[in-house]
């Protein structure tokens, strides 16, 4: 049975719900010559500050028990060189929409690189990254704070149009407080979860794995929590377009995650255990849906039976 992919984001349509999430991907051009990126439903680069940042130190990257620890700090070209060195190979891309992850220190700074980016060709929206654990300024501290997510959210929404999606952060009381501010500030859609503050240690050196102590873990472990966040944000705002992730290797996987209310899904770690994971679950996306007897995967957005 032939199965319909497409699937939307309010106004951002997708080919596909499968997209690459910020971070794990590079700029799209790291994994063209693995994988055939044109088949992706989005790609959404990593995160993009004003000026160009090196990142914390090593070690900032430790595999857990299923899982991954990481605290890169945001290193990233900067926006100028992202738009001169990055843009035109993902400018040529005919299948997914790019949507650029957007991540400050200050409200203004989100302001300024939204303001940027706004009028460059080929970026189809914006994942604003108000939810970063692994940095020491910045990022989560408008995340745990629906009144800042609010305000960063509204900021940023007077000086584009495009497509604007908050990646919101698990390490809250109340995600769906910080999702309706969000909303009330005007996204269109909101990605969750993104990692969640954790640590590793070194028992016989009596040390931290990485350098800043405290990183984002996610993978298979963070799963269960991803998902119970997407089902609680799309019961309290059931109009609201969600796309989930976390831990997300399968298709069994993606499909959990449309059951709980997503739309589409992103990919991440997974990436790095098998480049061909995002592909392979489009594929095996469809299988899904044909087995259940689902024609339009739509169909499966929010179907959980409880």
């Amino acid at each position: 049975m032939a199965v319909a992919l497409r699937t939307n984001l309010g106004k951002l349509v997708l080919q596909n719900p499968v997209m690459v999430a910020s971070g794990t991907f590079g700029y799209g051009q790291e994994y063209a010559r693995l994988i055939d990126v044109n088949r992706l439903g989005a790609i959404i680069t990593k995160s993009i500050t004003l000026k160009p940042r090196a990142g914390n130190p090593p070690p900032r990257i430790w595999e857990t028990a299923a899982g991954m620890l990481n605290a890169i700090g945001l290193q990233n070209v900067g926006v100028e060189a992202f738009i001169r060195e990055k843009m035109p190979f993902l400018r040529s891309l005919k299948g997914p929409k790019i949507l650029v992850n957007l991540a400050g220190e200050s409200v203004a700074e989100y302001v300024e690189l939204a303001r940027r980016l706004d009028g460059v060709e080929g970026i189809d929206g914006f994942e604003l990254n108000i939810s970063c654990p692994n940095c020491d300024r910045g990022g989560m501290e408008f995340g745990v704070d629906p009144a800042l997510t609010r305000q960063v959210v509204r900021r940023v929404r007077r000086v584009t149009t495009r497509f604007l999606m908050p990646k919101l952060s698990p390490n809250v009381t109340d995600i769906v407080a910080i999702a309706k501010a969000a909303v009330d500030g005007g996204a269109d859609a909101l990605s969750l979860i993104n990692t969640i503050v954790a640590m590793a240690v070194d028992a016989r050196r009596r040390t931290p794995r990485i350098s800043t102590v405290k990183g984002g873990l996610s993978g298979p472990a963070i799963k269960p929590i991803a998902l119970r966040m997407v089902w609680q944000v799309s019961r309290a705002l059931p109009q609201v377009p969600l796309v989930g992730l976390g831990g997300i290797m399968t298709a069994t996987d993606a499909a959990e995650f449309l059951l709980c209310g997503a739309r589409a899904v992103q990919v991440g770690t997974a990436s790095y255990v098998d480049p061909t994971t995002s592909v392979r679950i489009v594929d095996e996306l469809a299988a899904y849906a044909a087995q259940q007897k689902v024609k339009q995967v739509s169909r499966l957005v929010g179907a959980l039976q409880s």
